[in-house]
């Protein structure tokens, strides 16, 4: 397609942009100055067929190679093709299920189908590109996935040397599937157009589209320009910078956009939008809250324009200001499969029009979260999905609890009540052991194991790493992580590092510093098997994984040589940390206390469950006739905790005596039991596991706590809510007949 008129007029006006004279129209950065590496530049010129659902682009793309080295291919996302039924994404919905989609019926409809196919590909000083475009499957070998190009290059691309390609594409758009297509005539383009993988870590990083993975691009500036019927209200990333009225097409006007520092651009186009604009003050400077919400949904606007001032508020004052001078929320088509999606700048709510718990918020919140877990904090969505969904989570309970309330911000009724932490812990423990939440997106047992391991654990466990290091530590561990590592690619480690760092500096953990093995005298080394060489042990273990293992060394009688530990400290490594046996030449800047919980609850699938199995009271001397006056009888008290799980966690039971006396007791868990023994005037009454509540990861609330005491009122709040919905239905089917 030949490079249009509108796109030239486009470019021309937004040259002193590209400039950064002094200031930027995009964002709030101080003196216009970039506030990430930018390594591609995108013009793009679409033309949007709303009747056909289609589109037909050019799009010149500019790569920056700040690899280091010479690069002699260029791959190319193209996810539209994974609406396909031979796409590696179909097959993987069909058969586990997706996060947007489940095509379990051996049919795929017509309208299901999406494609974005290059026509032509060009660069400069390089020629004529297309006849070389292939198609690659580097997860899976699916030669019928076409999510992925590559493009050999005639000569290599030198380091810091650029290469700008000219591309012809046509879009169709499938009916609404993962965050994308269209719903009678709305339509969502996102992830529409052919965009380069990432060099990272030595090697491009470019995955097919999976099921279950969202997406992981380089940081950008996009000048687009969108053709669409002048009835047509459009939503898109970065800040609209002109609208012509066409005569070619009769009927169209051209929308023009601009952003920078972000790594996608998406659009929403509607007829039915209503606008609802306000304005929020950051520390940065104004950003401007722009929401287009469906005729059919008249309070939305409101309750969306709402939740986002109070929560920009909560992420400037907590991590940081948003940086940008705008932020766009789409009211999603009813019945789509695009709700609750986000992109940078612009996410997709999702409501209905009658709603009356706080989900209309709650998924605002969480998807303007991704703004600054995605979008700024820009992790590798496919190998580290839960630093994207899983921190974005547990930062989602925080907010809508300071701003909702701890146990309302979900559902707030006189009759009930519900918080977040509640919703995020109940997700967990639907799918809790089959993965770790470092296991990389697509390689998750089935779609519910990645949903309820990536948002549900991932929020409890740092819920749970908050209790044990104190809130305070953990705000500031999260506020220095995203100083630290936005507008970057972070790592699991980067995170986990930094915690370790902060929770260290305010005395909350302790540094280990490995220590390199002392000379001693020659004796005949002994093969033992490390933690990493035991099946079932995952990286990063801690030593109580080799409780399981039973290890046979043959000695010669009362001899043990000094090149192997002494029984005592087997024991020791069986309780504690495993001592580092690494290579100390690139031993982690941060190694703490931590890492035991850390190795158990990031990196393995253990469960957590603690139970109080018995508490008794006898008296002390039980063959005596039994005084009158009951005070001076003395009881011979026995508390039994049991380690029900995997996961060896130090606790604290609390132990509550008739006499009204409490007494806290620390059990390091690691043992399968223990018991607690006292001799006094008063008898035991009750007992709970973690009494302030602060290990949500444990698996089995119910079986923390043990009375001798029952309590009538909660059978009586139940009963009483089970009569009252009894008379509705009765009221409601007298009213019916």
């Amino acid at each position: 397609m030949p490079r249009t008129p509108s796109l030239v007029a486009a470019t021309i006006l937004l040259a002193p942009i590209a400039l950064h004279a002094q200031t930027s129209i995009a964002t709030n950065s101080p003196n216009g100055q970039p506030l990430s590496t930018r390594v591609v530049a995108y013009t793009i010129d679409a033309h949007i067929d709303t009747d056909k659902k289609s589109l037909e682009a050019t799009e010149t793309l500019t790569y920056k190679n700040l690899t280091g080295q010479s690069l002699t291919t260029i791959p190319f996302h193209l996810y539209l093709n994974a609406f396909r039924p031979e796409s590696t994404f179909t097959r993987e919905t069909h058969s586990g299920g997706g996060v947007r989609d489940n095509e379990n019926e051996d049919e795929y409809p017509p309208e299901k189908r999406g494609s974005i196919t290059i026509s032509h590909i060009d660069a400069d000083n390089y020629g004529d590109l297309t006849s070389a475009l292939r198609f690659i499957a580097p997860d899976d070998g699916n030669a019928e996935d076409h999510t992925v190009a590559e493009i050999p290059l005639p000569r290599p691309l030198a380091p810091n040397d650029s290469i700008t390609f000219h591309l012809t594409f046509h879009d169709q758009f499938p009916l609404s599937v993962a965050r994308n297509g269209y719903k009678r005539d709305f339509i969502m383009g996102g992830q529409w157009y052919p965009k380069p993988g990432v060099f990272w870590h030595g090697a491009w990083n470019c995955h097919q589209y999976h099921a279950t993975t969202e997406f992981f691009p380089d940081f950008a500036t996009f000048n687009v320009s969108l053709n669409v019927p002048r009835r047509y209200i459009v939503g898109a990333t970065g800040v609209p910078t002109g609208e012509f009225t066409n005569g070619v097409p009769a009927g169209t006007k051209t929308l023009s956009f601009y952003a920078e520092d972000v790594g996608d651009f998406a659009w929403a186009a509607s007829p039915n939008f209503t606008v609802t604009d306000g304005t929020f003050l950051s520390s940065m400077g104004p950003v401007k809250i722009h929401v287009l919400a469906l005729k059919a949904h008249p309070k939305a606007g409101p309750r969306y324009l709402d939740i986002i001032q109070k929560t920009m508020a909560q992420y400037d004052q907590r991590y940081g200001p948003y940086p940008y001078k705008i932020v766009t929320v789409i009211d999603p088509e009813p019945g789509s499969e695009i709700g609750g999606m986000e992109y940078p700048t612009l996410f997709t709510g999702d409501t209905s029009w009658y709603e009356p718990t706080h989900i209309t918020e709650l998924t605002a919140e969480h998807e303007f979260g991704h703004q600054y877990w995605y979008g700024m904090v820009a992790t590798n969505e496919f190998e580290d999905a839960w630093l994207d969904e899983g921190i974005n989570s547990y930062t989602e309970v925080k907010v809508l609890a300071a701003i909702f309330g701890p146990y309302n911000s979900v559902f707030d009724r006189s009759y009930a009540n519900a918080g977040d932490f509640e919703l995020q812990r109940f997700e967990y423990l639907s799918r809790d052991d089959y993965d770790p939440v470092t296991r990389w997106a697509f390689k998750f047992r089935d779609a519910n194991s990645y949903g309820g391991i990536t948002y549900g654990k991932s929020s409890t466990l740092l819920a749970t790493l908050e209790g044990l290091i104190g809130t305070d530590t953990m705000d500031e561990a999260m506020r220095t992580y995203f100083q630290r590592y936005k507008f970057t690619h972070p790592t699991t480690e980067d995170f986990l590092r930094t915690i370790e760092e902060v929770a260290i500096a305010r005395g909350k953990a302790i540094a280990l510093t490995p220590q390199k093995p002392q000379a001693s005298a020659p004796c005949t080394p002994i093969d033992l098997p490390t933690p990493a060489s035991l099946p079932g042990v995952a990286r990063g273990s801690s030593s109580t994984e080799l409780n399981q293992y039973h290890v046979v060394v043959e000695l010669p009688p009362n001899s043990w040589p000094p090149c192997l530990p002494s029984p005592s400290s087997m024991r020791n490594m069986m309780s504690g940390p495993i001592p580092f046996s690494g290579d100390y030449a690139t031993t982690p800047a941060t190694n703490s206390t931590l890492r035991p919980y850390i190795d158990q609850a990031v990196y393995g699938t253990r469960l957590l469950d603690y139970a109080i199995d018995e508490i008794s009271s006898t008296r002390a001397q039980w063959w005596l006739p039994e005084p009158k006056d009951k005070k001076q009888v003395q009881y011979i008290s026995t508390v039994y905790l049991h380690r029900k799980g995997d996961f060896i966690l130090p606790v604290t039971v609390e132990i509550v005596f008739d006499d009204g006396t409490r007494v806290r007791e620390r059990w390091d868990g690691v043992d399968r039991w223990t018991r607690f023994t006292y001799t006094r005037n008063a008898k035991v009454v009750s007992a709970e596991i973690d009494p302030n509540h602060t290990i949500l990861l444990d698996t089995n609330f119910f079986n923390n706590s043990y009375t001798t005491k029952s309590n009538p009122i909660p059978a009586r709040k139940l009963a009483n809510l089970w009569l009252s919905f009894n008379q509705l239905v009765a009221q409601l089917v007298a009213w019916i007949i």
